[in-house]
């Protein structure tokens, strides 16, 4: 996940607080000032987009400590919750989608600086994104989840007119159900993917390294929770850290130390979470 993160910290650093790339281009390229105007110019919107588990929700919700450091400035995360669809009752969708931006507009507007470095900054996070901001051009959509998407594009827009110091990120398992105008005003998309065999291994390795386990156990844990011969795909990021090493624990708890073996052996009884069909 390093390059990920680094990737996004480097994104939301340059959204909120673009004065530090203007420092960077003043000391690094000081002959090309027009240099940075292509990535100044970009909605202050990132989509991150994969299988299920795959670990964008928690990236989402703690990128923000890595920004705050990066940048040296405080970040509150603003999470938008799916009760921002409502009840359904006519309008109430787009005043609760207005309402969360509004409420981002304001906090962000006090932490505006008109010369310097921000004082601080805002990240609107939208899990399940999908629900909230689907393709207006499906034919069963309802005119009141169709109100609700023109509210969200007009929020995205409204931070990006105001330039204030503030992003928003938006978690979607289906990035074929976004609507386009969303899509298209993504600073960037980052994608996620299940854990390839040498990130099972990472993973297992820092759990399981200092409790007895050799170099190849390891190994044969991380080729047990891969693709099989009945499936072809392996266990998500979630599978790995809320399934197997619980159910690895409280297998020896209380009568013994855990061994490879029986790790194993349970890794293979463990089902993955099924891919998200996103056609």
């Amino acid at each position: 996940m390093d390059d990920k993160v680094r990737r996004l910290t480097n994104i939301l650093s340059i959204l909120i607080n673009p004065s530090g790339l203007r420092t960077w281009q003043k000391k690094h390229h000081p002959d090309a000032p027009r240099l940075i105007d292509a990535v100044l110019r970009r909605p202050p919107l990132v989509v991150l987009a994969g299988d299920v588990g795959s670990g964008k929700t928690e990236l989402a919700e703690t990128i923000g400590d890595q920004v705050a450091r990066q940048e040296d400035i405080d970040i509150t995360l603003m999470p938008l919750s799916l009760a921002s669809r409502g009840q359904g009752r006519v309008g109430e969708m787009t005043q609760l989608v207005t309402a969360a931006f509004d409420q981002a507009y304001a906090q962000a507007s006090k932490l505006k600086s008109q010369t310097g470095p921000a004082r601080g900054g805002v990240i609107l996070l939208v899990d399940e994104a999908d629900a909230l901001a689907q393709s207006r051009e499906t034919e069963q959509m309802h005119h009141e989840d169709r109100a609700g998407v023109n509210a969200f594009i007009r929020g995205i827009d409204r931070i990006a007119n105001g330039q204030l110091p503030a992003a928003v990120i938006m978690c979607t398992n289906r990035l074929n159900a976004l609507d386009p105008a969303v899509r298209r005003r993504a600073a960037d998309i980052l994608t996620f993917s299940r854990p390839t065999d040498e990130q099972r291994r990472e993973v297992l390795g820092r759990w399981f390294g200092g409790v007895g386990f050799t170099a190849a156990d390891i190994a044969a844990l991380a080729v047990a929770t891969g693709a099989g011969k009945s499936r072809g795909y392996g266990l998500t990021y979630s599978d790995l850290t809320q399934r197997l090493l619980p159910a690895i624990i409280l297998n020896a708890y209380p009568a013994g130390p855990m061994t490879a073996a029986e790790a194993i052996t349970l890794a293979k009884s463990i089902e993955p979470t099924p891919p998200f069909n996103d056609a």
